[in-house]
């Protein structure tokens, strides 16, 4: 009987498969094991989440992703939409049973349109290709997550923030307009070509950041700006990082509103260097802030820089050294923004905690009470003008240039317990569980005590509302 049962299924799934064959067309589907392994995971370090989908299917343009997903609604297979795949918290793992449907084929910058200062992309343009199009326009597009092989999509998806943060906003600041393919099918465009837009409530915003629970981005269109005319990139070293971060909240007494602040400890910043033969530009302290400003001009620049210099040494900052070149600023992004993968061998889990600026120094001293405690490596840095706060606990420490592995039994058994103890502490001091990766499935333990239940069953109303046969990234958020 058992037999006979799988039989059919089997069969059923075959006839499913050979209909989703047909919207897409032979090149663009695909069911072997081998060409899906990539579209099992995202970035997140660990394997556990893994899960191999049904089928991949990889549409060219709006009216098969809508076709896709009336079929999806009517046969209630899950569909887990996937830009870069550059998520951290599991966004974009297949739901079990379901099929990933890939925006990187729909990947054409559609228009940039000068007069409005407007781009008009496809979901699956990368954001490496989307500045290069922009500066050859003389245009600015501000937000600038980590990884710029993430995709337009998926960065709307989780809107997603990034060290400029603090004096452009994230994602959504830009984010004008979209054209949306909801669960059952239906196209719809939010928004447009539009600075301000008060009509009705903003499903706009709704969709932004709705990590592909609500509905599909399949086009979008991004406000962008005039470039900066001068750049300045400050390092500053303490001899700990509690002085450090500290300087964050007296920047904002003095009305200073740099383009980013971001801290970094000294050990961690040795790794980077050892793994990409590169040098930061100072070896001093124990915590560095690294200061980008920009402005109007040269003059306007260095004038917020003699006020930076002045305010860090207050705060015991023996010598403030500056990146003045194209070429020096460019190394020292490279060495912070790599810092992640030179770790990822080791590194547990990559939180994303963020809380009010001034409240990062006692974060930040939890954490260091919590690495004291438990034996455990928690390096953090973030963008510490807007508040977001990244740990990384590592299951090895780095010592005298070599890695030395902590047995996982140790690890496993400390790690959910300093987990719980820093988003204990987050919830504390006014804080949440994220500030730009999203919830996806690894954060969704934390989501009711931070928010608080009613606003949970609220968003689950939401979602029902969008997608009451929930085949669409099914188990995220909640």
């Amino acid at each position: 009987m058992l037999v006979l049962i799988y039989s059919l299924m089997k069969k059923e799934i075959s006839n499913w498969l050979d209909e989703l064959k047909k919207i897409v067309g032979e090149k663009s589907f695909f069911t072997r094991q081998e060409q899906m392994l990539d579209y099992s995971h995202d970035e997140f370090p660990g394997t556990e989440i893994a899960q191999l989908p049904l089928a991949v299917v990889k549409p060219v343009n709006t009216r098969q992703v809508s076709d896709i997903l009336k079929w999806a609604n009517k046969s209630k297979i899950p569909v887990t939409p996937r830009g870069g795949g550059t998520g951290l918290c599991g966004g974009c793992i297949p739901a079990p049973g379901g099929i990933v449907l890939s925006l990187e084929e729909m990947n054409r910058i559609l228009e940039i349109d000068r007069q409005n200062r407007m781009a008009v992309v496809e979901a699956g343009v990368r954001l490496r290709d989307f500045y290069e199009a922009v500066e050859k326009e003389n245009l600015f597009f501000p937000p600038h997550p980590g990884d710029e092989s993430a995709a337009i999509g998926g960065v709307i998806a989780t809107n997603a923030g990034g060290a400029r943060a603090v004096k452009y906003g994230v994602v959504r600041n830009f984010v004008k307009g979209i054209e949306v393919v909801l669960p059952d099918g239906e196209i719809v465009q939010l928004g447009g070509k539009l600075l301000k837009n008060s009509s009705g409530y903003s499903l706009l915003h709704l969709m932004t950041g709705s990590e592909g629970t609500l509905g599909i981005v399949t086009k979008a269109i991004l406000n962008l700006l005039p470039p900066p005319q001068a750049q300045l990139t400050l390092i500053a070293p303490f001899e700990n990082l509690e002085n450090a971060v500290g300087v964050v909240p007296a920047l904002g007494k003095a009305g200073i509103l740099p383009m980013a602040v971001e801290f970094i400890e000294v050990e961690t910043i040795k790794v980077a260097e050892d793994f990409l033969n590169k040098k930061w530009p100072c070896r001093e302290g124990r915590a560095h802030l690294m200061i980008i400003l920009d402005g109007s001009g040269e003059d306007e620049v260095l004038a917020a820089a003699g006020r930076i210099d002045a305010l860090c040494r207050e705060f015991g900052a023996r010598q403030v050294f500056v990146a003045d070149t194209p070429k020096k600023q460019k190394e020292v992004l490279e060495i912070r923004s790599k810092i992640y993968e030179t770790i990822k061998k080791y590194v547990v889990e990559i939180l994303d905690i963020v809380l009010p600026p001034a409240e990062i120094p006692a974060h930040v001293e939890r954490v260091r009470q919590l690495s004291r405690e438990y034996g455990m490596w928690l390096p953090t840095f973030g963008h510490a003008a807007d508040g977001n706060v990244h740990t990384l606990p590592l299951r090895a420490h780095y010592i005298d240039g070599r890695w030395q592995e902590i047995p996982d039994s140790e690890w496993k058994a400390i790690y959910p317990r300093v987990r719980q103890a820093l988003h204990d502490d987050a919830a504390s001091r006014g804080g949440l569980v994220s500030g730009e990766h999203g919830i996806g499935l690894l954060k969704k333990e934390y989501l009711e005590d931070a928010v608080g239940r009613n606003v949970v069953d609220k968003m689950r109303l939401i979602k029902k509302a969008f997608d009451p046969n929930h085949i669409l990234n099914p188990g995220k958020i909640f």
